[in-house]
């Protein structure tokens, strides 16, 4: 069975056809990334522009890359939620269109339920499994039951670690995103040169929060701002990140340890992140717990992990009709459309 991903949540834009759930057959990418660059983020009108200019041809491309046409696809499934509503809506009306000008079933996809997809493309995981999903906007800790029935035992209170990653970088004057070029400044640095709280949510063990992390690194730069005094940026940014990750795998390990898990999956675009990747084999190789990380290629925004986590939700018996919208916000666990 041949799935059309189709992937427009933030500045990605993308499309792929994968067989059965874990065959690629292609996966393009177009990426307005270094437009966004230039004003330090992600701006969400760019972001919707580039994807009606590009959605069009990436569809094409992904369609003569696999050696196929509409005629062999036997669903289009699309991002629908969560994520940058104007940039969601691109993709969601291009698959609209698309299935009913070819008369094929239209599949929503949970963008977060795809990160997780991404896994199957490069293991034979399998659920259930316990799950750390982390990007630039979600920090959840998710007991994966089956392909689309979904627990979260842990969530950010507030900011998501990427987007801490990313804040905190751009204090640093590093280039964005910032998470990355913290990660590359790291490996030179002195992870002890700066002390961070260790932030803990009050009833609820599993829960995170940095955005007081993030807050200590605007202060620690400030406060040498005012003493005239010069900051190791490398040090400082290898000691943020160890915080970042120290909290994640903790809180991972919690869950794991209480819950009775010992199948661990990481996804989500921080899976890329080579600290958080290195501490969570070690962490499984303490307790002697299966590691399943998907290939860098497939950490952030892409179509095959759409296509992959639409094939499952298609066998699930999940289809949408020509009325179907795109949201902004929606839990991993309370899908509806």
């Amino acid at each position: 069975m041949k799935i059309l991903g189709i992937e427009s949540s933030c500045d990605e834009t993308a499309a792929a056809v994968v067989e059965d759930g874990r065959i690629v057959k292609s996966n393009i990418i177009a990426t307005s990334l270094d437009e966004h660059k230039l004003y330090g983020g992600v701006v969400p009108e760019i972001a919707s522009r580039r994807h009606a200019e590009s959605i069009s041809g990436v569809v094409k491309e992904a369609l003569e890359t696999a050696n196929c046409t509409m005629e062999d696809i036997d669903a289009v499934a699309v991002t629908f939620a969560p994520g940058l509503i104007g940039a969601l809506l691109v993709g969601v009306n291009f698959a609209k269109g698309l299935a009913e000008a070819t008369g094929k079933p239209l599949v929503p996809v949970h963008h977060l339920r795809s990160h997780i997809a991404s896994n199957y493309l490069t293991s034979d995981v399998e659920p259930p499994f316990l799950c750390l999903v982390v990007s630039g906007g979600h920090s959840h800790i998710v007991a994966v039951n089956s392909y689309t029935d979904y627990k979260i035992i842990g969530k950010t209170r507030d900011d998501a670690a990427g987007e801490a990653l990313d804040k905190a970088g751009r204090s640093m004057g590093l280039p964005y995103p910032g998470g990355i070029s913290i990660d590359k400044i790291s490996k030179d640095g002195n992870a002890d040169a700066f002390a961070f709280p260790h932030p803990r949510v009050d009833g609820a063990p599993y829960d995170f929060s940095f955005s007081g992390l993030k807050t200590s690194v605007i202060n620690i730069i400030h406060n040498s701002q005012q003493k005239g005094e010069e900051i190791n940026i490398k040090d400082l940014a290898a000691s943020f990140q160890k915080n970042v990750v120290g909290c994640l795998v903790s809180n991972l390990e919690k869950v794991a340890k209480d819950f009775g898990y010992n199948k661990i999956v990481l996804a989500g675009g921080v899976s890329a992140n080579s600290l958080l990747r290195s501490e969570c084999e070690k962490l499984c190789q303490k307790h002697k717990w299966q590691l399943f990380l998907p290939e860098l290629k497939y950490c952030g925004d892409n179509g095959a992990m759409v296509a992959a986590q639409g094939y499952y939700e298609f066998v699930a018996g999940v289809k949408a009709d020509a009325d179907l919208n795109a949201y902004a916000t929606m839990p991993i666990d309370n899908v509806n459309f």
